[in-house]
């Protein structure tokens, strides 16, 4: 009995504009604005964060004293001549982001850093060396001196605790696309912070001083012992050189010996010759090539260079064409034809002759070439074989000559070395000047009170939203009514408002012991938590039992009797209370109403209604009791109530009881006898009872605490109770706050709701839900009685 709920007007709109033709990217991100909105509505008490963070924020600026910052500029030329060497044309040479960078570091460096510390002695300044300011340097002093027992410092320590605050208050930033660096630094007095950023540029140039005079005096040094050494190398292999010469009588003209002025004339006669061989030779096989053809073509013979080939040539060609036209014309047995074949035939055989010729002639050049080269290389041959006696000399005196040069290249750059270095140690010039002195600043730069404060609150968004993203997700309850649709597919018939529970109302007219008749056998009134829609017909939960009551009545039974069946996922959801109220409230408008406490198990209705009954609904079945004589009564609804009766530690198969055709027969005739038939059902998950009643019951009402009761247990309760839930009305959410509810759903708000509906006193959320300065005086007043009783009470 699943009701299919009609998509509303809003959605069916919503849907129509929803395609890529009518805008759906704007649709898209319009839902996710309300998407998120919705969150933050829901879980608006965590966005109490956000002034907490600014209150945070504003402590911090209050308790942190102002700071003031002073820039120094310096000029980093990494392309600066020292002043001895030759100076060069300016060029435009690319900036060397390298050099800057590096630079940078080393203004950065530790070395740097000390010397400043050392200089204007800042181990014993408090601001560097002390607990530090304002409340973080508060805190901080407090938890260093709960881990330090000795208040004593020795000097590395005060030097390392000045480094760190030194270092946290400067900042070393390049000036883009240039050479220039800039030297910030804070502190608390602004002529202190000036003071300091030009001395960490003084100590960067003295530090390049350094440096440069350093490397140049331990270059200097060793370049002497070094010059030295290579003086007396490069003088033995020089006189080696002259006392070989002289052994082995070697005579040079021209800078070079005989042999060799010979063999190298040998080597470019051979070179002529076999250039011209292959020449000759490459001849001679062009004209094989071509003689290999019949007739050759006219690159051939232009190449050939030979007046009767061409000639010849030409005749061939015009007898060839007069051939074939006299062909096509007299036919090619014509005598005149014939004869000009005849012609073409001897022209053919005048031309072989005539290349023979010249290939003869190519021959005879080739035979030429080849015996001059022939003689050349015999020649070279015998130069050769007469050199080989000098050539181990000649050897080792060209590697006695190449020793003696290098040695002097080497002596000569090395003195040259060291003559620089001397020069630059006398001359030390800097890479870098302070160009733009710091002066003590005007205003302060810390802290910054807008960036601190749009940071505290930006924070406290980013920690209450991530927060509330997570509640979201880590929360698998039921909150609305449309989230019972989307996971059981179920709609939400009520949501009913959380009620208080109050004591028992005794009834003087009630007698709970021994036999009781019919008119003395009245339902014990007990407070008004299970009679709560009589007491207060016009309130919130009254009206939302109402809605029910409607769901019922169009559920499409087809008898106008109704059989109705309220059960629940899992004890103490409040099904037992609804069942009571709903159907009081149906009684007490007029209707016979008959209410059965059929959770065998753990009566709880019979206990709170009929306490003293010795019979009811087991007696009834098993024949041991008539029902007149165990159906009770309330007589300020007419409710009729019929309980359980039974101790249930005496019912060992309840099921099998409400499976029975005893069972089925009573509520037929009870439905004969009433409007409607209300059953108090036990919960599907803990047992099976609940399933057995789907031969008489026509219709559940499905019971989840709002709030607690998990969507996948209550699904899976529904999965294997398929009977169950296809007469399902719907289901209702209890024990709702109603406060809350109104973050997840707004048409919810009291105010829609107070001039027609007025909230019991017992209703949890009733002061809550009313809001206005109404609400807070109902709620300061409850806090008042709470606090007055807990003061009698102690």
């Amino acid at each position: 009995m699943l009701q299919k709920i009609p998509a509303s007007p809003r959605s069916r709109r919503e849907s129509s504009l929803g395609t890529p033709e009518h805008g759906a990217v704007g649709v898209n991100l319009g839902q996710s604005f309300r998407s998120i909105a919705a969150i933050v509505h829901r879980q608006l008490p965590i966005f109490v964060l956000v002034p907490f963070m600014l209150a945070l924020g504003l402590l911090y600026i209050a308790t942190t004293p102002p700071a003031y910052t002073a820039v120094a500029k310096i000029l980093i030329d990494t392309h600066k001549l020292p002043t001895f060497q030759q100076q060069q044309e300016p060029t435009d040479q690319p900036i060397d982001n390298i050099a800057v960078a590096t630079q940078v570091e080393v203004l950065t460096s530790e070395n740097v850093s000390l010397a400043v510390i050392k200089d204007l002695e800042l181990t014993k300044d408090p601001e560097f060396t002390g607990p530090g300011t304002g409340l973080i340097g508060a805190i901080r002093h407090l938890i260093s001196s709960a881990f330090e027992s000795d208040t004593t410092q020795s000097e590395t320590k005060l030097q390392r605790r000045a480094l760190a605050a030194f270092e946290a208050r400067r900042k070393i930033s390049r000036v883009p696309q240039t050479y220039a660096v800039n030297i910030s630094f804070w502190s608390v007095d602004p002529g202190k912070a000036s003071r300091i950023a030009n001395a960490i540029g003084e100590a960067y140039v003295n530090d390049q001083l350094e440096a440069r005079y350093e490397s140049t005096r331990r270059a200097s040094a060793w370049l002497r012992d070094r010059i030295n050494n290579l003086r007396a190398e490069a003088s033995a292999d020089s006189w080696a050189v002259v006392e070989f010469k002289q052994k082995n009588n070697i005579v040079e003209s021209g800078g070079k010996l005989m042999n060799e002025q010979q063999m190298g004339e040998l080597n470019s006669q051979l070179t002529l010759a076999r250039a011209a061989t292959a020449e000759a030779k490459a001849r001679l096989e062009r004209i094989k090539e071509v003689m290999s053809k019949d007739i050759p073509d006219d690159s051939v013979a232009d190449a050939l260079n030979n007046q009767v080939v061409i000639k010849l040539r030409q005749q061939y060609l015009e007898l060839v064409g007069r051939e074939s036209i006299w062909s096509k014309q007299y036919g090619p047995n014509h005598l005149a034809t014939i004869g000009l074949r005849n012609q073409i035939a001897e022209l053919r055989r005048n031309i072989a002759d005539e290349m023979q010729k010249i290939a003869d002639s190519y021959q005879s050049d080739y035979e030429i070439a080849l015996a001059r080269e022939k003689s050349i290389v015999n020649s070279l041959k015998t130069s050769v074989a007469q050199s080989n006696i000098t050539n181990q000399a000649q050897v080792q005196l060209r590697e006695l000559e190449s020793k003696a040069q290098t040695s002097q290249s080497t002596y000569d750059n090395f003195l040259q070395r060291y003559t620089e270095a001397v020069q630059q140690q006398s001359f030390p010039v800097s890479e870098a000047r302070l160009i733009t002195p710091a002066t003590p600043p005007q205003s302060r730069s810390h802290p910054n009170r807008s960036i601190i404060l749009a940071a505290s609150a930006a924070i406290g968004i980013m920690i209450a939203f991530g927060a509330a993203v997570l509640r979201e997700a880590a929360s698998r309850v039921f909150w609305t009514g449309a989230q019972v649709k989307d996971v059981l597919h179920v709609s939400c018939l009520a949501m009913l408002p959380l009620l208080k529970p109050a004591g028992a109302i005794a009834d003087g007219n009630q007698d709970y012991g021994g036999a009781l008749t019919t008119e003395t056998r009245h339902i014990r009134q007990f407070g008004n938590l299970l009679t709560y829609a009589v007491a207060e017909p016009l309130s919130l939960f009254t009206e939302s039992l109402r809605s029910l009551k409607v769901a019922a009545d169009l559920s499409g039974t087809a008898r106008p009797n109704k059989v109705i069946g309220f059960t629940s996922t899992l004890p103490e959801e409040g099904k037992s209370t609804i069942a009571a109220n709903f159907a009081g409230m149906i009684a007490h408008a007029g209707s016979r109403v008959v209410l059965i406490d059929a959770d065998l198990r753990n009566s709880s209705l019979s206990r709170s209604f009929s306490p003293y009954a010795s019979a009811g609904l087991a007696e009834v079945t098993l024949g041991q009791a008539a029902l007149a004589d165990v159906l009770w009564t309330d007589p300020r609804s007419g409710l009729r109530f019929l309980p359980a009766a039974l101790p249930s530690g005496k019912v060992l198969h309840p099921n099998e009881i409400l499976a029975s055709a005893a069972i089925k027969s009573l509520i037929s005739k009870l439905r004969d006898a009433f409007d409607y038939v209300v059953i108090d059902l036990p919960p599907l998950t803990p047992v099976v009872d609940t399933r057995t009643t789907t031969g008489f019951v026509a219709s559940y009402v499905y019971v989840v605490e709002w709030g607690l009761t998990k969507t996948e247990v209550a699904n899976h309760s529904l999965s294997d109770a398929p009977e169950v839930y296809e007469r399902l009305l719907g289901v209702v959410l209890n024990k709702a706050k109603m406060s809350v509810v109104q973050r997840y759903e707004p048409h919810r708000n009291a105010k829609y709701y107070t001039r027609y509906v007025r909230y019991g006193k017992d209703s949890e959320d009733a002061a809550a839900a009313t809001g206005g300065q109404d609400g807070f005086m109902l709620r300061l007043r409850r806090f008042r009685s709470k606090f007055q009783k807990f003061m009698r009470t102690g």
